[in-house]
Formats: structure tokens, sequence, C-alpha cells
């Protein structure tokens, strides 16, 4: 049985699993267990055979990152390095030790990833607002400004911030402005703003907005108050800071001609594909992309990376060979692999350079410069490559959805193109039937693509988005091809075109494109059962789900069907998440409740629409924030709201202080925004409770609840300070956490 060659590790490995089955197995088996031995050893041999550990290695490096990520105190960054340098030491002494090398690599690996995240943390160390701010001055320089649908956002750098009563000075802030006025990056700003700490988690296990805000060294968020006044520079702004309005200007220049030939959603998705700034696309048809599973066209990725570098490659190469002296004269493939490379860096930093985009840039780079090197690229180290330069730049994507999707789509796609496509022609065959073939392995490669792709980016579109796009392959089918053909060489050359003002055709043959795609994802999106919902569920399925994908593709023997196997052990146990009975918001303002009907209900509905939207989406309920069903079984009055779970238990939210005597005496549990200031006999959850742990859901537990935070207890992490000591002490006969906790986690 060939499965590769055996190094010598690879014969020890062998030697050790045929060893322990010998001394397992009874004598009347040993027959037919010598040749399970013997299956089990050659695909051993196969396994750690050279070159295969490699993308593991990468898996272990961005495993340490999800650990840093996930630990409760900030890791001291002394001994985060001292582990990751022992454990290389380590890992370089057992060189020569088969079995122990790869042992100790992994665990290198991932002391090495958790080292490079806490060095990250501690580079760019800022300040985060720990309150609200009413109005604060704000004065510094615009960074980033980004167009949405009914409003725009910029990024500050802040000079100068005058407040009352402020507790942790923000270095830049991140605020939605009325549409239409953002300056020009590179602008300096002064305005009146409210503004608030970071977006916390909207519910216990959702995505930590806050983290992520604070890798974007963002310190705060809100929204300008009154007009915003552009002042003369105090100071120079710096190299970077008129780098970024070097590429605004240019991405606003390109902005400008589209939107002067395309209008509406055919001017955003076109702008989107060619500057990255897709925020503008209207609602119905930005939903219907993410139905249709064609959201990936809106990000800027491989794909669009690879049309962009192989239209230039193949353009300038077809050019230069129509002159012969220089086709056989010079290498002119060289010159087109470093025109490509040069289209490809221009992309990357006119797009914005997202996650997406960096991985797709340095797969295509590795591949280019092989070609100026006369050196073929080998695809699985390509994107163990990718990935190391990914997470050596920014470790924390490793949790960003982007991340997750666009390296799982692609590992599944190289894995699977890995087996080729049937049909091949030979020299013999007929032009008509290599027509034909070449037309059946493209319309096969683009179902299979969109199969494995879609498959390997499942568990985490569930995950994050809570919703699966049954009809995926269908809206591919229908739209890519347009997409590849028309709409991205038409945004090309558009491009190019720009600076002889003969662009306007380009666009208009783009929109023609773009028309067609709307029209099959809006098609799609209306199809009987296209939305897929699923309910949320923790990190374990995720994490069972992405070892099945990697088994799937990093190996190469039977072995890796074990990863289907645990690819449906994840789906078991995502379908067996339980949810919560309640669901408090983390400014205590918003709660929902699990009535009798097993849906939620709205016991009390603040101002945090955004956070109702996320728990609709979490338990698989397709009703809008604002749907009137979502009142069923509450009543309301000056005082507060009461609903009923589905055992019978009341359930309360006290608005005034005079409705804590009563609820306390009868409801199971009492919410409220307020502090309570007498002992209260139900369960507790007012103003100490949520400021200390956040958003919050809880589980019928008996005759109690347990209770899970977004913010467990004795969590300090920079984006997630211990929260401020106050004056007021609890009082000691109302139940607190530590009496209605014992599930808390």
């Amino acid at each position: 049985m060939a499965w590769g060659g055996a190094g010598p590790r690879a014969r020890v490995v062998a030697g050790a699993v045929a060893a322990a089955g010998r001394r397992a197995v009874p004598g009347e088996l040993a027959h037919r267990a010598d040749r399970v031995r013997q299956v089990l050893a050659d695909w051993a041999v196969a396994e750690v055979a050279p070159g295969r550990l490699l993308p593991w290695l990468a898996v272990a490096f961005g495993f340490g990152a999800v650990l840093y990520l996930d630990a409760d105190t900030e890791p001291r960054l002394w001994a985060a390095v001292a582990a990751a340098g022992v454990t290389i030491a380590l890992a370089f002494l057992a060189r020569h030790r088969p079995i122990a090398f790869p042992l100790i690599a992994g665990v290198a690996g991932i002391a090495a990833g958790f080292a490079v995240a806490a060095a990250q943390t501690a580079r760019i160390a800022h300040p985060v607002l720990r309150a609200p701010v009413g109005s604060a001055a704000v004065a510094g320089y615009v960074e980033r400004r980004e167009g949405r649908e009914h409003t725009d956002r910029i990024t500050m750098r802040v000079t100068s911030l005058d407040a009352r009563r402020i507790n942790g000075r923000p270095e830049r802030v991140r605020l939605a402005i009325r549409k239409g006025t953002a300056p020009p990056v590179g602008s300096a700003v002064s305005l009146k703003a409210h503004l608030s700490p970071p977006l916390p988690p909207l519910r216990p296990g959702g995505y930590d907005f806050a983290r992520d805000m604070y890798f974007q060294e963002i310190g705060a968020s809100g929204y300008a108050l009154g007009k915003i006044a552009v002042t003369p520079p105090v100071k120079a702004g710096g190299w970077w800071l008129a780098y970024a309005a070097f590429l605004d200007a240019t991405r606003a220049a390109i902005d400008r001609r589209i939107h002067a030939v395309l209008e509406g959603d055919r001017g955003a998705i076109a702008s989107a594909l060619i500057t990255g700034t897709r925020d503008a696309i209207s609602t119905p048809v930005n939903d219907a992309m993410y139905i249709s599973s064609l959201a990936h066209v809106l990000s800027i990725s491989g794909y669009h990376m690879a049309v962009v570098a192989g239209i230039v490659f193949f353009v300038i190469r077809g050019s230069l060979a129509l002159v012969p002296g220089l086709a056989l004269r010079r290498p002119i493939k060289k010159w087109a692999a470093v025109a490509a490379f040069a289209a490809a860096l221009f992309y990357l930093l006119l797009s914005g350079s997202e996650v997406a985009t960096q991985r797709s840039f340095i797969m295509i780079g590795i591949v280019l410069i092989g070609v100026m090197m006369d050196r073929p690229a080998l695809t699985f180290r390509t994107i163990t490559l990718a990935a190391f330069g990914v997470l050596m730049l920014a470790p924390q994507s490793v949790a960003h959805p982007s991340f997750q999707m666009s390296f799982a789509a692609t590992l599944a796609l190289v894995a699977g193109y890995q087996h080729g496509l049937p049909f091949k022609a030979d020299k013999d065959t007929p032009f008509t039937a290599r027509l034909a073939l070449w037309g059946g392995r493209e319309a096969i490669g683009l179902v299979l693509a969109s199969v494995v792709a879609g498959l390997a980016t499942t568990p985490y579109a569930a995950f994050h988005f809570h919703r699966l796009a049954p009809y995926g392959v269908l809206a591919n089918l229908g739209a890519m091809p347009v997409v590849s053909a028309v709409v991205m060489p038409a945004g090309i050359l558009g491009v190019v075109m720009i600076p002889f003002g003969f662009d306007a055709p380009c666009w208009a043959v783009m929109g023609w494109g773009i028309d067609w795609m709307i029209d099959v994802v809006l098609w799609v999106a209306r199809l009987p059962g296209s939305v897929g919902r699923v309910a949320a569920f923790g990190n374990g399925p995720l994490l069972l789900a992405t070892l099945g994908i990697l088994m799937l593709c990093l190996l190469r023997t039977p072995l890796r069907w074990t990863g289907a196997l645990l690819g449906l052990a994840a789906c078991l146990w995502a379908a067996l998440a339980p949810r919560p009975d309640v669901l408090i918001s983390a400014d205590g303002d918003t709660a929902a409740i699990r009535g009798p009907d097993g849906r939620l209900a709205l016991l009390h509905n603040g101002r945090d629409t955004f956070a109702v939207k996320e728990w609709l989406a979490a338990d698989a309920d397709g009703r809008p924030p604002k749907d009137a069903s979502l009142a069923t079984g509450t009543r309301c009055d000056a005082t507060g709201c009461v609903g009923v779970l589905a055992d019978g238990r009341l359930i309360s939210m006290v608005l005034a202080i005079e409705g804590f005597e009563e609820d306390c005496t009868r409801a199971a549990l009492v919410v409220s925004p307020r502090q309570a200031q007498m002992p209260c006999r139900a369960t507790l959850i007012d103003r100490p409770v949520w400021q200390a742990r956040g958003a919050l859901a809880l589980r019928r537990s008996g005759e109690g609840f347990d209770l899970i935070a977004s913010r467990p207890a004795g969590t300090d992490r920079p984006w997630a300070p211990a929260p401020l000591k106050t004056k007021t002490a609890p009082l000691d006969a109302t139940p607190r956490l530590q009496d209605i906790a014992p599930g808390d986690q």
C-alpha cells in the first residue's frame, strides 16, 4: 500500500503502532489484528511523511491565538514569550526523535501563536472608554470614512478630548454622522459627540465587537452632535495619514466615476468590487446576497484577486507575445508576473486590506514569485504560508468570520482540486469534442467548487450569522459565470481607462452584469425555504467541526474520513444546544423571555433593537425586532412589565423604584435597569449585576436559574476591563450572583 515516502520518523511511528497493537490483542485474534495493524501502520507512515506536518503547525499557531483570546485575564507577556522560547528550544533538541518531535513542535506552535497574540496586544495597548459621555468636544484627524445606507461613519485619531467625568481617554473614536457630511481623510476636524464604550457582546457567546474595535485601536464609538468643523491642522498628521489620505482620495475618485454612470445598488456593488466599500448597498439586496450565498462576491478575496492578477498576467503576456523579438529573446512570462503582482498589490491597498484580501494576496504573490523564479508553487504550502503571514500580522483575526470562512473555503478547494476533474481530452480528440469536454469540465468545476466551498464554510456561517444557504449552488451557477466573464473584466478595464476619460462604457457593461447578478440573488431569495435558520450554539461544536474539516482536507489516507464523522458529531452537538429562557441586554433595559409557545417574547424593549435582532437570529426566529407578536404574553404599566415562562413562573421587569416592593414578593425573577433599594425575595438582576456581568442569559434549573454571563466573573482584558468599583454596596438580603448562578460560565 503506497501512500507516500517513508522517512525515519514514519518508520518509527509505524513500528510504534504495530507494537501497541500486539500488546493489546489476544492470541485468537492475532491474524485479523495483524492485518489491521499493517493498514494502520501504512496510514501512519503516510501521515507523517516529509512535508505533511507543516500545515498542522499553522493550525497549532492559530489555536494558540484562540487560547490567548479566550483567557479570562490578560496573560503576562514575559510568561507567553518564555513558554514559546522553551518549547521551540525543546522542539529543536527533539528534531531527531520521530515521535516526540511532532508532538513538541505542535505544542511549540501553540505557544508561539499565544505569544504573538500577546505581543500584538501589548504593541497596540491603548485606553478604552469605560462609561458613556453625553457630550464631548473632540478634535483630531479623520483617518477613515465609510459610506453607509442611511448614515456615514468616520474614524478619528483624537488630538484633544474635553468632557466632564470621563474615564479612559480614547486615542481613536468611531462616529456615525449625517449622510454626505464626512470630511475627506486627512482633514483636521472638531465636533461635539456622544461617546459610548465599545459595544460588548449582545448575548453570552455572541460576537465580541469590543475586542474587534480594540484591535482596530478604537477606544470609543458614538455619534456626532451638530456640525463638523474642518479646522487648520495643529501639527502634521504623519506619513501614515498622508498615505491614508492618498488612498482615500483615489478610492473616492473611482467611486464617484462609478456612481456617475451607475446608480443605486448597481453603483454600490460595482464600487464594492473595485474599492471594497460595500456599506452603501441597500438592505434587501444585501440580505439577498447572504441568503443566496453570494455575499462572498462583495468581500474582496481569492476570487477577485485571482481574476485581477490573471487578467493582467494574460493581457501583458499576450501583448508582448505579439512582438516576436521580445517573445523569443526576453522572459515575457516573468515580466507579466511582475505586472500581475503590482496589480494585485494595488488592488490590496485600494480595497482596504481586509483579512480575506491579505490571505488572497499572499497566496497569489507566492504563485507569481514562483513564476518569476521558475519554481512551481505547492498549494498546501502556499495556503500554510498565507495563514502564517496573516496570523503574524493580525493574530486576533483567527476569531473573525472573514478569516475562518476564507481559509476554510480555500483549504477545501485546494484539497478538492488535488483529485482533479474527469473528462480530460488528449491531443487526438477532435476539436468539437475538446470544446464540449472543456465546457463540461468548467460546469462540473463550478458546481464542485460551489458545493465544496459551501460545505466548508457552513459551520462558520451557522455560528456567526445563524443561517444557511440551501440554494447556494443554484445562485453561484446562475451568477458567477457572468461576474467572471463580464463584471470583473469590465471593472478592471474601467479603472485603467479612467485617466483617459473613456471609462463610462466599461461601467455600463459592468452594470449590465450586476443587474443580472441582482436578479439572480433576488429570485433565489424568494424561493420557498431559501433561508435556513440555525439556532446559536457554543464554541465546542465549531471547534469540532473545524477539526473535521482539517482532517478531511489535510489527511491523505482513509483516516481523513474520520473528519466526516467529527462533522456529523458537531452537527448533532449544535442541534442539541440548549436555548435560554431569559435574555437581558448589557444595559439592563431590554429583556426577552421564552413563553409557553416556545418562542421569545419581549418583556421590555428599550432602544436596543440591535440586540433584539441578534437574539431573534440566534434563536432561529425570522421575526423582525418590531413585530407585534413579540409582545404576546406580556403586560406593562407605568412601573414595569410582567411575563410568564413556560412553567408558569412570573418574570418581572421593574422600571420604577416603587415596582420592586410588589414584584419582589410574587415574581420568580426580577430584572431592572435600576438598583433595588430594598431586600428582594426573588432572584434579582439589577444595575450592579448587569454592570458587572454584561449581557446575560438564564436557563431554568429546578426552582432557580442558571446564569451565563457575557463577562464571566474575574474577566479583565484590555477590551473588557473589570467593572469600575462603585460606592454603593449590595443589600445583604438581596440574592446576588453567588446565589443564582451555580451554572455560571
